[in-house]
């Protein structure tokens, strides 16, 4: 795409030069310096267009939508104060000036303030969205427990994520900070985090943007975090629980990668052969204890010699406790 970009660039530039070339074909009698003019003139002003494009790479759609918007209504307030009885107690040869200085003064004021509330003036001023009925759209907004937890990068390997993946410029800020605190276990998240970023930007099947927004600088960051998703229309995914009970109440569907965990962890019946890893005795004789991926007990009978090793166990028994489940097996054969 960044090539794609670069060669109409340079395209425009030559065709700028040639445009040069075909207005001196035009005007025979121009002097030497005449034509070195509108040839420097031809090619400054295709450098200058690209640069300019360059410059406003960055500038999304909603930026340009609030700077029309600030300068319509710095435009209208100046025009109302103009044509008001206040001005024209001035000198008629003044009234030029004053009217230049107002219009320039109030538009220059009204686009500073869309541009640094374009969020909240897309809630006042709702955007026309367009959608295709066919084909469904949706992004995500990944808070910094999201990124900081690493899973989300995995997940996206394994190409279930179909989702733009949207990174509030807040929550980048906020990793950066971790990583040059002074405190080790939040340059170790920090860093984490910046891992995890970094491995998104690069997966080519993954869609991802920065979202360049300036929120209240007080504002807790999960509240501009389902403030920027309400927004946006978008979900969001959070290994934070009071984000995810937030995001419920404000209406806002949330992904909570430990829920999809807890989902895909498979269902243990009796009857069933497990393999286990024991790794300690069990608190009656002759039992010896291992645990699943999901974190609950087996304790097989009759396995004590087998602490250290992987034995196949068929479930006996299943019990619910404050953890999870306590699964009771007895040894089959060992792996």
């Amino acid at each position: 795409m960044k090539r794609t970009i670069w060669s109409i660039r340079i395209l425009f530039i030559i065709l700028c030069f040639a445009g040069s070339c075909i207005y001196w074909i035009n005007h025979p009698d121009l002097s030497r310096e005449g034509i070195l003019v509108v040839f420097a003139m031809g090619v400054i002003f295709g450098i200058s267009t690209v640069a300019l494009d360059y410059l406003l790479e960055g500038f999304s759609l909603k930026g340009l939508s609030a700077v029309v918007i600030g300068l319509g209504l710095g435009a209208m307030v100046a025009y109302l104060i103009t044509v008001s009885p206040f001005v024209k107690v001035f000198e008629e040869h003044d009234l030029f000036a004053i009217k230049s200085c107002l219009y320039v003064f109030f538009m220059y004021v009204g686009t500073m303030i869309a541009l640094r509330n374009r969020e909240e003036l897309s809630m006042v001023i709702p955007y026309v969205r367009f959608s295709n009925q066919s084909s469904v759209s949706e992004s995500l907004i990944l808070d910094i427990s999201s990124l900081i937890d690493g899973r989300i990068a995995t997940i996206c390997q394994s190409r279930f994520i179909t989702y733009m993946l949207l990174v509030p410029k807040f929550v980048l800020e906020e990793l950066h900070a971790n990583l040059n605190s002074e405190d080790m276990q939040k340059q170790l998240k920090g860093r984490k985090g910046v891992e995890t970023f970094n491995k998104l930007k690069n997966m080519s099947y993954i869609e991802m943007k920065v979202l360049d927004s300036e929120l209240s600088e007080g504002q807790e960051v999960n509240a501009k975090v389902v403030f920027l998703a309400k927004a946006q229309n978008s979900k969001v995914l959070t290994t934070d629980y009071n984000l995810a009970k937030l995001a419920e109440c404000s209406n806002i569907e949330c992904l909570n990668i430990n829920v999809l965990k807890k989902a895909l962890n498979p269902e243990v019946a009796v009857g069933q052969y497990l393999d286990v890893d024991l790794v300690k005795a069990g608190k009656e004789p002759h039992q010896g204890v291992g645990y699943l991926s999901d974190g609950s007990m087996v304790v097989v009978n009759e396995a004590f010699d087998f602490i250290g090793k992987t034995v196949a166990a068929e479930v006996i028994s299943i019990l619910p406790s404050a953890g999870g489940k306590m699964i009771f097996a007895r040894i089959h054969a060992q792996g």
